[in-house]
């Protein structure tokens, strides 16, 4: 069900070959589509690729309504559920009718992508809808945005996987035996050996494996919001703390968090083109944000009043310690990042295979592959343990880039491809939006930047 794009995915065909290496497009881990459908063999004989869409011509879209429902609630829910706690008790019960708004906001934007795909119906995804607005400029700029949020998120989750392992395996005798002397610590080491673990997975070809790790994050991030809700629920901790009213200060910082929550734009094309009856993309849209708004909503007051100022950037960090949940929420926390790394590298991975002389061999192709792939990773943990500050990266992630995905170039690319016929009353609130979202993006990057810098100016002078 949560995997249907990838099912369907697997369907296409190019020419006779049937096994698939798949270019896709991903959002912070959650689901991927494709972009590009390239065969293995294609790539190995040095021979072009008749077969570059979502759907092929033997495949037709059969994704229903309820389907669609539950691939884009997939899309979205990942590391947002973890800091709305946190960014509810910083911000102010207040701060909950941005959240509201934003994911209002993204619901629209997310019709506006239908719409572009409607009036041009040769779009497949969304760097394509970029192409459709500007040409070679647009697909360039949709793409350099996509590629930046993956990697930041992918920064994000290794930040997430290092401060949960520790929480994992503190005072048990393996933090014991991984305490070193030296300046790594042994929540370092548990997390490059995590990764090192996780590396093999980027040198995976096969979709199938691929859609396995999909499905598995997504998952794992049900199961965290599960354990929280219970544990609340069941009475572990008093929910008695008072939730302050506003905390306007604290705004900008917490916008980027809020947008990151909502973010998922990138595969919506995907999932339009997958649907029996596109027409209803816009009811699948409000159904999903409704959805994802009222969970992000109840567990940040959940979270707020369980903990209240002593609350965590991630929410798993606060609870007891003491509770099966929280065990098996920091454990699905731990495990989430490592089904990420194959998702996210998958696309630079395609681009990295076309770019490579056609004279080298599909072995040595393969061996560049994984080199690079591994290089990057490493690069990602050398980042997220030189900057532990998840709540910093994860808002200078929505503000630098998630709102751009999610508000700045929908609009845009709506008014663009749609200005001959767009209505005036749609064009002043598209372009309020594209206004709002720049100012936004510029306030919350300069916010988040500046408290990472005041936090790492704090750690080094310690």
């Amino acid at each position: 069900m949560l995997g249907k794009i990838c099912k369907i995915m697997r369907k296409s065909s190019c020419v006779s070959h049937q096994n698939q290496v798949v270019n896709q497009e991903s959002v912070h881990g959650e689901t991927l589509a494709a972009k590009w459908v390239v065969c293995d063999t294609c790539i190995e004989q040095n021979k072009p690729c008749t077969s570059h869409s979502i759907t092929s011509t033997t495949t037709q879209p059969n994704s229903s309504f309820a389907h669609a429902v539950i691939n884009m609630i997939g899309m979205l829910i990942g590391l947002g559920q973890l800091t709305t706690p946190y960014a509810l008790e910083n911000g102010g019960w207040l701060s909950v009718l941005m959240l509201v708004g934003i994911g209002i906001i993204c619901g629209y934007t997310s019709h506006l992508l239908g719409k572009c795909l409607e009036n041009s119906p040769k779009s497949k995804s969304y760097s394509d809808i970029g192409e459709e607005a500007f040409g070679s400029t647009g697909r360039v700029i949709a793409s350099v945005f996509i590629y930046m949020e993956i990697f930041m998120a992918l920064v994000s989750y290794t930040i997430s996987l290092h401060d949960n392992i520790a929480t994992v395996f503190a005072g048990t005798e393996i933090s014991k035996v991984f305490t070193w002397s030296g300046k790594l610590g042994s929540s370092q080491l548990l997390t490059m050996i995590a990764v090192m673990v996780a590396l093999p997975s980027l040198w995976l070809r096969n979709l199938s494996s691929v859609s396995f790790l999909s499905s598995g994050g997504i998952l794992m991030s049900l199961l965290i919001f599960g354990c929280v809700g219970l544990t609340a629920i069941l009475g572990y901790v008093r929910s008695n703390h008072r939730i302050p009213l506003l905390h306007l200060q604290n705004i900008p910082s917490i916008s980027g968090l809020y947008v990151f929550s909502f973010a998922g734009h990138i595969v919506f094309p995907n999932l339009y083109k997958s649907m029996k009856d596109p027409s209803k993309f816009t009811k699948v849209s409000i159904v999903s944000f409704s959805c994802v708004t009222i969970l992000y909503t109840s567990l940040a007051f959940m979270g707020a009043k369980m903990f209240g100022p002593q609350v965590s950037s991630q929410i798993t960090l606060s609870m007891p310690r003491n509770v099966i949940f929280t065990k098996i929420a920091l454990w699905a926390t731990v495990l989430t990042p490592m089904t990420k790394y194959a998702l996210e590298f998958a696309p630079f991975a395609i681009q990295l295979e076309h770019s490579l002389p056609k004279s080298l061999t599909s072995k040595m192709k393969m061996i560049i592959r994984a080199t690079v792939g591994s290089i990057i990773l490493l690069v990602i943990l050398a980042l997220a343990l030189s900057f532990p500050y998840f709540q910093h990266v994860l808002g200078l992630t929505g503000s630098l880039v998630s709102v751009s995905i999610c508000i700045v170039l929908p609009c845009v690319f709506y008014i663009k491809i749609s200005w001959p016929h767009i209505p005036k009353s749609s064009l002043i609130l598209n372009v309020t939006l594209v206004v709002f979202g720049v100012l936004l993006g510029i306030v919350g990057t300069i916010s988040s930047s500046r408290l990472l810098i005041i936090t790492l100016l704090k750690a080094h002078s310690t």
